[in-house]
């Protein structure tokens, strides 16, 4: 029988599914690299809902970022300024990332960033909330992610890579988007326990 099994908060049991997650996220995203010229899809784009009022603020585009000892900012960057042509460039990013990028899960942070238009509905009433719940559902696996909202600075080492990462596939991309950051409380997330399927769905 499936279920959603809680994350016993008087212990570190959290630590296995924080890996559990990264992990996966790693995995599915090499495939969007590989395989779908990096086109998100809901392994990545999890639905958020409100904490206090469960309303759903429909899907967010995620990015997961390197940690700053394992940082490819400056490789992110190079590729930007080495051309103005956008299809290079995107070209470029899709060799860097489809390779090793995301070979290494503990290479992440596993704070979650998304990026939103400066007038966004949804980005204003989650760093007013200051906390959400994101939900993951695609290749057999479901997480359910307490996380703490936050806005980051263009200061922010997530906010610098989250921009260079999304501006070689968006050559549009507004200047003045807001990025918040999501991180993950993993005493209070859950996993689905049940059975997982094959291919991106193994972490």
């Amino acid at each position: 029988m499936n279920s959603i099994a809680p994350i016993h908060k008087n212990s570190e049991s959290w630590k296995p599914l924080r890996d559990k997650f990264m992990g996966w996220q790693c995995r599915v995203r090499q495939i969007a690299m590989r395989e779908n010229l990096g086109r998100p899809d809901d392994a990545i784009a999890p639905y958020a809902y409100s904490e206090v009022t469960s309303e759903s603020l429909g899907q967010i585009v995620t990015v997961i970022c390197k940690l700053q000892a394992h940082s490819k900012t400056p490789e992110l960057q190079h590729i930007f300024r080495h051309t103005n042509d956008p299809a290079e460039r995107r070209d470029k990013a899709l060799q860097l990332l489809s390779e090793t990028y995301y070979q290494k899960h503990r290479e992440f942070s596993d704070m979650l960033v998304a990026t939103f238009t400066p007038n966004s509905y949804v980005a204003k009433a989650l760093e007013k909330a200051g906390k959400c719940n994101l939900e993951f559902n695609a290749y057999g696996h479901r997480f359910k992610l307490k996380c703490k909202v936050t806005k980051l600075g263009s200061s922010h080492p997530n906010y610098q890579a989250t921009w260079w990462h999304n501006i070689l596939f968006n050559p549009n991309l507004n200047p003045d988007i807001l990025i918040l950051g999501f991180e993950p409380d993993w005493k209070s997330s859950a996993i689905h326990t049940g059975i997982y399927a094959t291919g991106a769905g193994e972490a």
